[in-house]
């Protein structure tokens, strides 16, 4: 229950146990016993029950959490929702500076207007009777404190409290009405009162304008207007009067006896915010005012703005026609081209502003359309009223001279399309409604409903079954870029992403004017794995890379397959921009949200008929990455990065402006399609487990090492007898498997630098970021030690909070780390994969990562149950990292092509490999750039 005080802010909310048990003690509350009213044989009685006092502050946070569903306490759920109340009418900036009965300083809610003061009303009707139970003091009677007064006076006491903060002195020039002790300000009175007028008393005002009718000789002649004040009553909104009866007595005591006082001083605080009324001040009886012309356009709109700060309601005749509405409607000039000339994969489509949309305006007036001879009278009358169509209508003769000067505009295609998507345009800092019209509402049906497409068929050069949401996603895409749009497709990772695009691109070679050679720039990890799985999904597709010393794009043919990576397109921009592209792809294209850095600006420059990003992680920190990635896929759709984080950005990310979060959502989800593997239309198709291997190159660092100790091993071990052989080819293999690890496992470096030195590692923090973004788990399983130290030491110098469990980890602090992974408490486990092969579940992890390779399948397998088994209710994805043209390559190979034989070869790990002749290991070990 709420128990008030002097000033507001004193109050307390009061805990207690209906069945008169101590309540849990707590840091910020006073222990009290407290006198309540309960029911006792068919009466009721005062007792005593102990509680604890909380702050308004300090009990807002438990109140909000109180609910009516959640079978809490009746009492309990009545306050937290006077709480929520409070905030709301708070957040609407409802507050009004006075002073208490007692002189202090203190805020109150206020100015409320019939709605909210019925709003009040009904919640104090539902107060239940312990809500309110201790007794007024002094009565010498059980009665309780009124709910009507008891909710107001709380409602005053979270008014009075949150607009105390630390920031608040530099608003108000002082400590008064700022610091939370209380001041006594009795000097203040006067000023208090004055401010109060209207509210308080329960009597507010409102101006009531009247129009009486021209000369009867002059039926053109301006007709004459007056302002009446009128006075309301706030408790009964259906008791109105003007001012002139209540100065002269005829509205009785209806009003309340101080409303002819009440109502001067409202009176005065209007004048304040709109000049004009000043002359009311001085005379004898208020009645009316006859304007000017200039101050009934001022009415119109600057001045019926202040006033209604002020509080103060301008009421016009109903008859009088007013108010200009402005829709525009954009759509081709004359006609202009039809969809046709944007719905070819050939041509520049929207991404080239090459021809312009007309914008074209529509004005009404009192819901009739004007034409533009009607325009033009409006804004050359040069008055506020105006003889149109055998009525008069009122019309502020500034806003009509901006509304012709509006009339004639252009649009480029991408500014026509975002107006048409979201329904309404900024106009010189004006939102107004906009309707497409032609093949521009055609084209935004399209996009708004796939259905009226026909769906793509799988490429028949696809050697592979797409899931039904991947064929979706073909669909999308196709149909996005056959506009000449570009898209980004954010799917989780796992969902398929590349073998969707790689049907895209066989799908587009099958249309003359879309086909051409695609470019897919990704991350140096990642260029492996586009290899391979090209050649496995489109075999017979050539595919070169475009990376290296030899790299170049002689010959190039039209449903060619170029990749390269984010740094070779720095370096030769130029020299891909010179090549006419059929489609150009960024993937993980998170690489390109900071629109200024050069990678992006590079990326800029090449052009393509089409555009496509594909990434999991769209926006990671706020909402200009979203920006980057969709204006390089559909340049210009959501304007400059300025407009669009005063546009939309602040707004949204502030939660502000939920209308803006609206606008945006309309205009950015055609060109983004972002599913997630929990979704209703995908988890069933996604099987238990899925194994992926990634393909990475080495670094040049790398490559030098292997090459290095290739050389100098094979001579050593041709020389050697047939014990120190095999202890040689076990040495070697050891040693090749760090060096693709990380040099540093291999050349055993003490607080090595670790970034940019692996190939494995890189991808590590692609896979991470990702899973992360997911607030997934992962499991990163490794054979050695040292690699996982030195994955431990990277990963806190990047800020991802990781365990780590080896064999000499205690069984207790191994316990612990089980439980806070699956707890998720930290998202990356660590593990050795000896010490943790068998024995442990972590089912919360979604992702496993084999860093590195364990020879012996079952093993292997043995590891990656930890989270793919019973208990696991998400999918599983099998992470398997492997360096390229290296004996990782080779094993990975004869491991998926040969499983039978392997395991019957392999079952022992390296010591199968050490029986194998000179020139069978030399084969096995050699470094070969992309074979297997």
């Amino acid at each position: 229950m709420f128990v008030p005080g002097d000033p507001a802010r004193a109050g307390r909310v009061a805990f207690w146990r209906s069945d008169g048990a101590a309540p849990p003690a707590v840091a910020a509350a006073d222990p009290v016993g407290l006198t309540v009213v309960v029911a006792a044989d068919g009466g009721v009685e005062a007792v005593e029950v102990p509680a604890v006092l909380l702050s308004v502050r300090a009990a807002l946070p438990v109140l909000t959490r109180a609910r009516a569903d959640s079978g809490g306490d009746r009492a309990a759920v009545f306050w937290g929702a006077a709480a929520v109340h409070a905030l709301h009418l708070v957040a609407r900036g409802l507050l009004l500076p006075g002073l208490s009965a007692a002189d202090h300083d203190a805020w109150r809610i206020g100015p409320l207007r019939a709605e909210d003061t019925e709003r009040l009303r009904l919640l104090a009707a539902a107060m239940p009777p312990e809500a309110h139970a201790v007794p007024v003091d002094g009565t010498g009677a059980l009665r309780l404190p009124e709910p009507e007064r008891l909710v107001r006076a709380f409602l005053d006491a979270v008014a009075d409290t949150l607009p105390r903060s630390p920031a608040a002195p530099w608003v108000t020039g002082g400590p008064a009405y700022a610091a939370r002790e209380p001041l006594h300000r009795p000097g203040f009175r006067a000023w208090a009162d004055d401010v109060a007028a209207g509210h308080d008393a329960g009597v507010r005002l409102s101006l009531r304008v009247e129009v009486s009718a021209p000369d009867a000789e002059d039926p053109d002649a301006a007709p004459v207007f007056r302002i009446v004040p009128q006075v309301h009553s706030v408790r009964d909104p259906a008791l109105v009067a003007d001012a002139a009866e209540v100065w002269a007595g005829v509205a009785g005591d209806a009003l309340g006896p101080r409303a002819r006082m009440d109502a001067l001083l409202a009176l005065r605080r209007a004048a304040r915010a709109w000049p004009p009324l000043t002359p009311l001040l001085s005379a004898a009886v208020p009645e009316a005012l006859e304007p000017a012309d200039e101050e009934i356009s001022e009415l119109l709109g600057a001045g019926a703005r202040a006033l209604a700060g002020a509080g103060v309601d301008v009421h016009w005749p109903r008859d009088l026609a007013r108010g200009l509405t402005a829709r525009a409607e954009i759509g081709p000039a004359g006609g202009g081209p039809g969809p046709g000339a944007f719905s070819s994969g050939g041509g520049p489509g929207f991404l080239s502003a090459d021809a312009l949309l007309a914008f074209s305006w529509r004005f009404a007036l009192g819901g009739e359309r004007l034409t533009r001879e009607e325009l033009d009278r409006l804004a050359e009358a040069d008055r506020p009223v105006v003889r149109l169509r055998d009525r008069w209508v009122l019309v502020d003769p500034e806003e009509a001279r901006r509304a012709r000067a509006r009339q004639d505009r252009k649009l480029t295609p991408v500014d026509a399309l975002a107006a048409a998507l979201t329904g309404s345009a900024e106009v010189d800092g004006d939102r107004v409604e906009v309707r497409p019209t032609g093949w521009l509402a055609e084209l935004r049906e399209r996009l708004a409903d796939p259905e009226l497409q026909e769906p793509v068929g799988q490429p028949a050069a696809l050697a592979a079954t797409l899931r039904d949401y991947q064929r979706r996603g073909l669909n999308w895409l196709a149909r996005m870029t056959s506009a000449g749009l570009g898209c980004c497709l954010a799917d989780d990772m796992g969902l398929g992403k590349t073998i969707t695009l790689i049907a895209l691109h066989l799908h587009r070679q099958t249309d003359p004017s879309a086909a051409g050679p695609t470019l897919v720039v990704c991350p140096t990890s990642l260029m492996g794995n586009w290899q391979r799985e090209i050649e496995r999904f489109a075999p017979g597709t050539r595919v070169r890379r475009f990376h290296g010393a030899r790299r170049d794009l002689d010959g190039l043919a039209d449903g060619e397959f170029v990749l390269t990576t984010y740094g070779t397109m720095r370096l030769d921009t130029r020299q891909l921009a010179g090549v006419p592209w059929g489609m150009v792809v960024a993937d993980e294209a998170q690489h390109v949200k900071n629109p200024y850095s050069a990678t992006a600006r590079q990326l800029r420059a090449i052009g393509a008929r089409a555009r496509v990003a594909l990434t999991g992680t769209p926006v990671e920190n706020n909402l200009s990455e979203l920006w980057a990635i969709l204006d390089w896929t559909t340049p210009g759709l959501l304007g400059q990065l300025g407009t669009f984080r005063r546009r939309y950005a602040r707004a949204v990310e502030g939660g502000q402006d939920p209308a803006a979060a609206e606008r945006l959502a309309r205009l950015v989800r055609p060109f983004l399609l972002r599913r997630r593997k929990s979704d209703p239309g995908i988890a069933p198709e996604l099987p238990p487990k899925t194994e992926t291997d990634h393909v990475v190159s080495l670094t040049a660092e790398q490559t030098g090492l292997y090459e290095a100790v290739v050389r100098e091993a094979l001579q050593e071990i041709s020389g050697a007898g047939s014990m120190a052989r095999r202890g040689m080819i076990v040495k070697l293999l050891t040693g090749l498997k760090q060096i693709c690890n990380h040099p540093a496992q291999y050349l055993k470096e003490d607080r090595p630098r670790t970034a940019g030195r692996s190939g494995k590692l890189e991808l590590l923090d692609e896979l991470l970021d990702t899973v992360l973004a997911e607030e997934a788990g992962v499991l990163v399983f490794t054979q050695y030690v040292r690699m996982a130290e030195l994955l431990e030491q990277h990963l806190a110098d990047r800020g991802v909070a990781s365990l780590f469990l080896h064999g000499g980890t205690p069984v207790a602090a191994r316990e612990a780390m089980v439980r806070r992974f699956q707890d998720g408490e930290v998202p990356v486990f660590l593990l050795s994969l000896k010490a943790a092969g068998t024995g442990l579940n972590l089912t919360r992890a979604e992702h496993v990562v084999h860093y590195d390779r364990w020879w012996n399948p079952a093993v292997e397998a043995q590891a990656t149950d930890r989270a793919y088994r019973i208990g696991q209710t998400r999918p599983v994805q099998v992470h398997r990292l492997i360096a390229e043209g290296t004996v990782e390559d080779r094993i990975a190979a004869l491991l998926s092509r040969k499983r039978q034989l392997a395991d019957a070869v392999l079952g022992s790990g390296e010591a199968a490999l050490t029986e194998l002749t000179d020139a069978e290991l030399a084969d096995l070990v050699e470094l070969r750039g992309g074979d297997r």
